[in-house]
């Protein structure tokens, strides 16, 4: 459903010339990155905000409770941000004592059930309406309904309370903008909104690569982020923050504070993976890769999965096990690409990060052995048809004892049945099944009859 909203979306316009716009754009931030930061940052404290630049997580954490600290905050209320979940936030808080409350929806129901998001936009697209009706009636003690408003309102009532007694709002960032010292937040909900300027302290967590130029651009990047996320021409609420309250104002944060986040960014410009920078977090290449679409984000154990993840969890500075095996979860067919209204050429980038890997004598020797056995079969017609029978006689020997399919197999293949099975090879290739049918048409060796 959201590939075909976004289908539509990007078809009422030139969606093409968009594309084209937007990458030139991003290429041009990649490019003036250090610069562009050093105009953010200037204009933002012309605003009376203060910038904090934070090498990694654990800085940007320790920024984070640093001020909650000093201003003795109980409760934070967030809006929904992947940075946040990158340098794992509300653990941080949590752990300091701080109740840390997700205000999006989705968010919100996925913490009620202890569970990270399963894609970058839609967190919460694993659970159906029975899931989140249960999660709901076991932690909010909601009357039995599967009436979606009625679930929203309690929702609503339970965060309204929340964001009128939160000391502090934190956010992460769609794009700010380095002309005017703005920083902008994409939301359908309003929750971006009252967590900017409710709490009397706001803080604003972006990536050094959530930056836009000039306002110009930044509407360039809106149109294209709003059509590829969810295929709407324009988001319900686009908050734009560019300092603290100043007197005369009715609302805004009394303090606001913006952590410039790194965390392996800057080895990924300079190890030649800007253009994965230049991503603004739509999902259209998850919504679009067979691979996601078959496991769903959790299996990738990352904050990022489908393609986008695939490349920079590796590159990121995350704990992320596992994270060397993401650039070969992908079947390159390059769906990714075509939906990326950036034109990332991701499976380029997926492609390279396996020949590094290779280069850097990190992959692992099974996966050696077991290509140079692949490119030694596939060389000979008889060794390959040998090698099938040979694969077709053990597995269903092996599947006549099981039962059926194969529940069991030896390392490194057990990595494969410790989620699911292993069908036996067929007994017959595809080539013996075309003779006997050709046989049983009265087909004849280099003709018809």
């Amino acid at each position: 459903r959201m590939t075909m909203q976004r289908t539509t979306a990007m078809g009422a316009i030139d969606g093409q010339t968009l594309r084209d716009q937007v990458r030139q754009m991003k290429s041009y931030v990649i490019r003036h990155l250090p610069d562009l930061l050093e105009a953010l940052e200037a204009r933002l404290t012309e605003n009376g905000a203060v910038v904090h630049w934070a090498r990694d997580a654990a800085e940007a954490n320790a920024i984070i409770l640093d001020l909650a600290r000093r201003n003795n905050v109980q409760t934070v209320v967030k809006a929904k941000s992947m940075a946040t979940e990158e340098i794992h936030l509300n653990g941080a808080l949590e752990g300091a004592g701080i109740r840390a409350i997700e205000s999006d929806l989705g968010e919100y129901i996925i913490q009620l059930n202890h569970e990270p998001p399963s894609h970058i936009v839609a967190p919460v697209i694993h659970r159906r309406l029975e899931d989140i009706a249960a999660i709901l009636q076991r932690t909010l003690d909601m009357p039995p309904t599967l009436d979606p408003e009625a679930m929203c309102a309690l929702a609503r009532a339970k965060l309204r309370q929340e964001f009128l007694t939160a000391e502090m709002g934190v956010s992460g960032c769609n794009f700010a903008i380095a002309e005017t010292g703005t920083v902008c937040i994409v939301t359908n909900e309003g929750n971006g909104r009252f967590t900017s300027t409710m709490p009397r302290l706001y803080v604003a967590l972006m990536g050094i690569e959530k930056i836009v130029p000039t306002v110009e651009d930044a509407f360039l990047q809106y149109q294209a982020l709003c059509r590829s996320t969810s295929g709407q021409q324009t988001s319900v609420y686009l908050s734009m923050t560019s300092g603290p309250r100043k007197p005369g104002d009715s609302e805004g944060p009394e303090e606001f504070h913006v952590v410039l986040l790194d965390n392996g960014r800057s080895r990924m410009l300079a190890e030649g993976y800007g253009e994965a920078l230049m991503c603004i977090r739509c999902g259209a290449c998850l919504n679009t890769c067979p691979v996601y679409r078959e496991i769903g984000g959790h299996a990738y154990g990352s904050t990022y999965s489908g393609p986008i993840g695939s490349v920079i969890s590796p590159l990121l500075s995350m704990a992320v096990t596992g994270a060397d095996q993401l650039p070969h979860a992908s079947s390159l067919c390059g769906a990714c690409r075509d939906a990326c209204p950036v034109k990332i050429d991701l499976p380029r980038l997926l492609l390279n990060l396996r020949r590094d890997q290779v280069q850097q004598g990190q992959s692992p020797l099974f996966d050696n052995v077991a290509m140079k056995s692949f490119v030694h079969t596939m060389k000979s017609r008889r060794r390959y048809e040998n090698a099938g029978k040979l694969a077709s006689l053990g597995t269903n020997l092996m599947a006549g004892f099981a039962g059926g399919n194969l529940h069991y197999l030896p390392p490194p293949l057990s990595a494969w049945t410790e989620s699911r099975d292993f069908p036996p090879f067929a007994q017959k290739s595809f080539r013996e099944l075309w003779r006997e049918r050709r046989s049983r048409r009265g087909y004849i060796a280099g003709g018809h009859r």
